[in-house]
């Protein structure tokens, strides 16, 4: 999760400086550039880190069949092929885009809105884990019906219920538990979410800051 994190982080700065326009362009895109950058971001991170997840996967669920992390690795990919490090990749990319676009863009939202509310161009640490940790429940709670659809197509077959693709299983627990059902487990989601979310954007504010000063540093 860090290491997803960080990835998400990095790739987010990058793509974003690519697609702001500089004082006096024109910009680039009719959208703002915060959740065009997280989703890329999104998509980019989670193919760096995909395998490490799969391989952690493996060490739970098949404890006796692997030694560590490098001999899951190399097992895999003679007996199983390269490919089967990316296995069940689809959803997990379905479900980072709208995640990471919304965050992003909640987070670039909310950081305007207080430059312009309380007048200030810096905003402290504080400041900074509240906007965070806001970004994260409202991403999350925005896209949390994907992760829930996601997890019952994932159990459907143990649950003797089959769905045909991430849509159906959205209808289907609408038709079947209502709103409430596409809701169900955001509250313990979030308290795991929300404050990672708001140390994330503070180490990385922090971080930038220092690497800032020590550029301007002659």
């Amino acid at each position: 999760m860090a290491l997803l994190g960080c990835c998400l982080l990095f790739a987010y700065d990058t793509v974003k400086k690519h697609l702001t326009p500089k004082p006096g362009e024109q910009p680039k895109l009719p959208i703002p550039a915060s959740p065009i950058a997280g989703a890329i971001a999104g998509i980019s991170s989670t193919l760096c880190t995909y395998p490490l997840e799969l391989l952690k996967t493996r060490l739970t669920v098949q404890r006796g069949d692997y030694k560590n992390l490098l001999d899951a690795f190399l097992k895999i990919v003679q007996e199983e092929g390269p490919a089967e490090l990316y296995r069940g990749l689809t959803p997990s990319i379905i479900g980072v885009i709208p995640y990471a676009a919304t965050n992003y863009f909640a987070y670039d939202s909310l950081r305007k809105g207080y430059k312009k509310v309380f007048d200030q161009e810096e905003i402290g640490n504080v400041a900074t884990l509240l906007i965070g940790a806001a970004s994260g429940a409202i991403s999350s709670s925005a896209t949390f019906p994907l992760e829930v659809a996601r997890k019952h197509m994932q159990a459907g077959a143990i649950n003797g219920r089959q769905y045909e693709n991430m849509l159906h299983a959205l209808v289907s627990i609408l038709e079947m538990e209502g709103v409430p059902g596409l809701y169900k487990g955001l509250g313990p989601s979030c308290m795991k979410l929300v404050p990672a979310a708001g140390i994330s954007f503070m180490c990385y504010e922090a971080c930038k800051k220092i690497l800032v000063e020590e550029e301007e540093d002659p």
